[in-house]
């Protein structure tokens, strides 16, 4: 981007030349990594300047589907896949072929909707096992708290002895962790065999937990969208209902119900 626009005038920068900047310098990712890795940080420094200078403010209209969709066709490959959310049989089937700290790791991140982030970050100095509360890290805008969880829960984290880790950069050992694993990303490889074992698919830790915490309560138990957000630690409500929900009906089952002969009920009936 630097070689592109670095002694550009940011006057002369506009929402459109970042946006043209994703095929020219990025042509076979989709518009949702141009936005994310182009458009979305030469628009911070262009507004922090603003802020610090006064110089031109940017806004920049987003992609739209139209976008999207040709991009997506042109690289051959479908951007936004749908997650699939974990349920209770996956969640069962991948604990019953799981080691104890990555079966209780996934009930964690189902219980409590923690992000893989958080959960692996937590250290025995986060546990109070009395309350049966752990503390969360904060993390994207939200600050740290202290969730409850089941006393099932605590019990299998608080069996689970602390690992120390090593940073995959340094080499050094990082604090005990709970769950054992010293980044976000460690525990990929190890799912997939787990997953490959029980017979199941794999789901990234943020479908088996986010994902599948939303789904359990708002789509299997019927919790109002509200509370099931807030017990999630989302700001928003509308969020979650938008990303985090998804529908397990099968679609021939919805148009069975229109196939399906209503029953009339005489004036006689209804007044009686």
């Amino acid at each position: 981007m630097l070689d592109e626009i670095g002694d550009m005038l940011i006057s002369d920068i506009t929402g459109k030349l970042l946006k043209n900047l994703g095929p020219k310098l990025r042509p076979n990712v989709s518009t949702d990594t141009w936005w994310r890795e182009i458009v979305t940080p030469a628009r911070a420094a262009i507004n922090n300047a603003h802020e610090l200078i006064g110089t031109p403010l940017l806004r920049v209209k987003p992609y739209d589907q139209f976008e999207r969709i040709a991009q997506d066709q042109k690289r051959n490959r479908h951007s936004r896949i749908k997650r699939k959310p974990s349920n209770r049989k996956w969640i069962d089937a991948f604990c019953n072929a799981a080691d104890p700290y990555n079966a209780a790791l996934v009930r964690f991140m189902f219980e409590t909707a923690a992000r893989i982030d958080q959960a692996v970050s937590i250290r025995p100095i986060d546990l109070r096992p009395d309350e049966c509360k752990v503390r969360l890290k904060a993390q994207k805008g939200h600050p740290e708290a202290w969730v409850t969880v089941s006393p099932e829960m605590m019990a299998e984290i608080e069996a689970l002895k602390p690992k120390r880790p090593r940073n995959r950069r340094t080499g050094a050992l990082l604090d005990p962790r709970v769950f054992g694993y010293g980044s976000s990303t460690g525990y990929n490889n190890r799912w997939r065999t787990i997953c490959r074992r029980a017979g199941i698919p794999y789901l990234s830790a943020h479908a088996a937990g986010r994902h599948g915490f939303y789904t359990e309560l708002v789509v299997r138990q019927q919790v109002d969208p509200v509370t099931a957000a807030e017990a999630g630690r989302w700001a928003d409500a509308n969020l979650p209902m938008r990303i985090y929900a998804h529908a397990e009906v099968d679609e021939g089952q919805i148009r069975a119900r229109f196939r399906t002969k209503p029953v009339h009920t005489t004036t006689s009936e209804c007044a009686n």
